[in-house]
C-alpha cells in the first residue's frame, strides 16, 4: 500500500501576530467588566464611606442634659431615634422616643427626619467630622454639625418651625471585653 502524504499549509507568522493584536485591541474595553457582577461598579463604596459609616454609630448629645440621638449605620443605611423630654403640657418632662422616618448618609453628609410624636418632629441636615476626643472612648470623638429644625403642630393643625445651628457630640464608646484602648 502506498503511503499518502497530506500537505499541511502553515499560517504565516505575520498573519497570526496581526490576529492576536486585533483580538487584544477588541478585548481591551471588555476586560474591566469581566470580574464584576450584575452591574455593580468597582467604585460603588469607597473605603472612607464604609469606615465613617461603621464608626459613627452610637449615641450623641441632643438639646438638653439627659437627651440623646442614637445613630445607627448598617450596610450604608442610616437609622436611629431621638430620646428627649416632652415640652407640651400633655407630656411635660416625660421621656419621648422619636424614631427616624427618613435618614441618609452620603460620605460625611448626614440627614434625618423623625416621626411626629404629640405634634412635634425634627429635621436635621449636616455633616460628620472628627471632634476633639482623642479616642472613641472619649466624649466628642465624633461631632455632627448642622441645622436642626423643630416643627410643632398645635390643636388647630397650624405648624410652626424653629431652626438652629447645633453640634451633636458622640458619647464615649464602651470597650468590648478584652479590648485595649487605642493610644
Amino acid at each position: 500500500m502506498p503511503k499518502m502524504v497530506t500537505q499541511v499549509r502553515l499560517i504565516p507568522r505575520t498573519l497570526c501576530a496581526r490576529a492576536l493584536i486585533l483580538l487584544g485591541f477588541f478585548m481591551l474595553p471588555v476586560l474591566p467588566c469581566l470580574g464584576q457582577k450584575h452591574g455593580k461598579t468597582a467604585a460603588s463604596v469607597s473605603p472612607e464611606q464604609k469606615t465613617i459609616g461603621e464608626e459613627i454609630s452610637g449615641m450623641y448629645t441632643f438639646l438638653r442634659e439627659g437627651e440623646f440621638v442614637q445613630i445607627t449605620v448598617e450596610q450604608g443605611k442610616l437609622s436611629g431615634f431621638v430620646s428627649r423630654y416632652g415640652d407640651r403640657e400633655s407630656d411635660k418632662d416625660a421621656f419621648l422616643d422619636q424614631f427616624f422616618s427618613k435618614g441618609s448618609l452620603d460620605g460625611n453628609k448626614l440627614s434625618f427626619t423623625t416621626k411626629a410624636v404629640h405634634g412635634t418632629w425634627f429635621e436635621f441636615s449636616g455633616s460628620v467630622s472628627r471632634g476633639e476626643g482623642k479616642t472613641p472612648q472619649a466624649e466628642g470623638y465624633w461631632v455632627i454639625r448642622g441645622t436642626l429644625k423643630q416643627y410643632d403642630e398645635d390643636d388647630a393643625k397650624n405648624v410652626s418651625a424653629k431652626s438652629r445651628e447645633i453640634a451633636f457630640k458622640s458619647f464615649p464608646q464602651d470597650l468590648e471585653e478584652g479590648q485595649q484602648p487605642k493610644q
